[in-house]
């Protein structure tokens, strides 16, 4: 069954279909078309998508939304950014999935990972989930056209960087269950304080459908602020967490080599699973997904093996073996995002590895305004709790942790990524732990795609 026909365009987005056609995915980068795929030519500050038709149709692209006549097939509107979210609304509106919206300043994009992997297992082949990071006002509606018509289960990912970006995209999803993993000071740059953090997340909840569930974290300082956000909009308000008083909580957890063994309880049901991802930042984010998956009518005893198997994510913990010389390095790879709770509990988890030598690769932490230098100088226990025995700093914000480290932990400063990868290359040893972690900015996937592309 195809994903959309030209006429369900037409209708979706108020425009006139120049042909008939039917497309099977949809984008709006060009890089991206495959055969049978919906091109939706954006206008952008820097670029135009109509200077791509061409190319998407070389790629295979069935069909186009245009603002601009073109001879290629195409839905011409008024609007390509407005018929990007007409189409995400329609294929909201058509859906019959049950619907879950994932937000917070750490751990979202692991547990949407986490949850539509569960949720497949339910129903193999139905579950749907935002690809990537996709999580902004483009991404979102995006990932909603793209949703398939027989999907049974719908995950989300929603980011934001401002007060009211998430009451927006909230409206469009229009989730059953909403939930927010954690708050933190990310992003802070645009926020006076974490509260207002806080505030901004809980916005999440103003999209809930009637008699919808609200997943708060019930060990998070801001607890009783996110109750009080989702207390309007949901029929029932569920609490996860690492203790006791929590409605879904760990009664004990225990490190294997596997990842984490967890006891948790749910009510007056217990499920005990492993965690593939190391680390009580994951240990919370299953007990989020657990909720999840129990309030969408899922299986625990299928969302426990799929945490089991859960795969690592590129930039978000996934781990490989490097060859170096005529032995191997252990590659930990965090090099997506950053912020200083992310930072925290990635040291923590470090701190566990068993390697003849740790080396730790951290860039800078982005958009945390004036507080910056005070935040990075707060990574110094952390960096020395985890045993590093090496850091490698990147970029000018670090210099304030290169203070705080000096006399204390061997360290190198330096200014990009390029050079840190020259660096770490010159340095390492089979044997080594190395765990790389940075805003995305910074650039440190390239000092782990080095890594991974050959012997060093």
């Amino acid at each position: 069954m195809s994903l959309w026909t030209s006429a369900e365009i037409a209708v979706a987005t108020g425009g006139k279909a120049s042909a008939d056609f039917v497309v099977d995915g949809v984008t709006f980068d060009s890089r991206e078309v495959g055969p049978g795929d919906l091109f939706i030519a954006l206008k952008g500050e820097t670029t135009d998508g109509h200077k791509f038709l061409d190319q998407s149709s070389e790629r295979g692209a069935a069909g186009a939304v245009v603002s601009v006549s073109t001879p290629h097939p195409h839905v011409l509107v008024a609007d390509t950014m407005a018929a990007l979210n007409d189409l995400g609304r329609a294929s909201r509106a058509r859906s019959a999935a049950k619907i879950i919206g994932v937000t917070g300043s750490v751990g979202k994009t692991g547990t949407k990972e986490a949850l539509y992997a569960a949720l497949d297992r339910v129903e193999p082949g139905r579950a749907h989930r935002s690809l990537k990071s996709y999580n902004n006002h483009t991404g979102v509606p995006l990932s909603l056209a793209r949703m398939p018509r027989a999907t049974r289960f719908g995950v989300f990912e929603m980011g934001m960087n401002h007060a009211g970006e998430l009451a927006q995209l909230t409206r469009l999803v229009r989730p059953h269950i909403a939930i927010v993993t954690a708050i933190a000071p990310a992003h802070s740059e645009f926020f006076p304080d974490e509260s207002a953090i806080a505030d901004a997340k809980g916005e999440i909840f103003q999209g809930l459908e009637p008699g919808g569930t609200a997943i708060v974290p019930f060990d998070s300082p801001h607890r009783d602020r996110l109750i009080a956000a989702a207390r309007p909009y949901a029929a029932e308000i569920v609490t996860f967490g690492l203790g006791e008083g929590a409605d879904v909580h760990a009664v004990d957890t225990m490190r294997t080599e596997r990842g984490t063994f967890v006891n948790a309880r749910l009510g007056d049901e217990e499920l005990s699973y492993t965690v593939s991802q190391f680390g009580a930042h994951w240990v919370s984010n299953s007990l989020a997904l657990l909720a999840a998956v129990r309030a969408a009518g899922g299986d625990l005893a299928m969302a426990g093996l799929a945490l089991a198997e859960l795969g690592g994510i590129a930039g978000r913990g996934a781990r490989f073996m490097a060859q170096v010389g005529d032995g191997e390095a252990l590659v930990i790879d965090e090099s997506y995002n950053a912020n200083p709770a992310s930072m925290a509990a990635t040291l923590a988890v470090f701190a566990d590895e068993t390697a003849t030598r740790k080396i730790a690769v951290l860039g800078d932490m982005y958009e945390l305004g004036e507080g910056s230098r005070a935040f990075h100088e707060g990574l110094a226990g952390p960096v020395k709790a985890s045993g590093a025995q090496m850091v490698i700093l990147v970029g000018e914000a670090m210099g304030a942790l290169a203070n705080a480290l000096e006399g204390e932990v061997d360290f190198v400063h330096v200014p990009d990524a390029q050079t840190a990868r020259d660096r770490l290359k010159a340095m390492l040893a089979p044997g080594d732990a190395v765990l790389i972690k940075g805003s995305n900015g910074v650039g440190l996937a390239t000092v782990v795609a080095g890594l991974a592309g050959g012997k060093t």
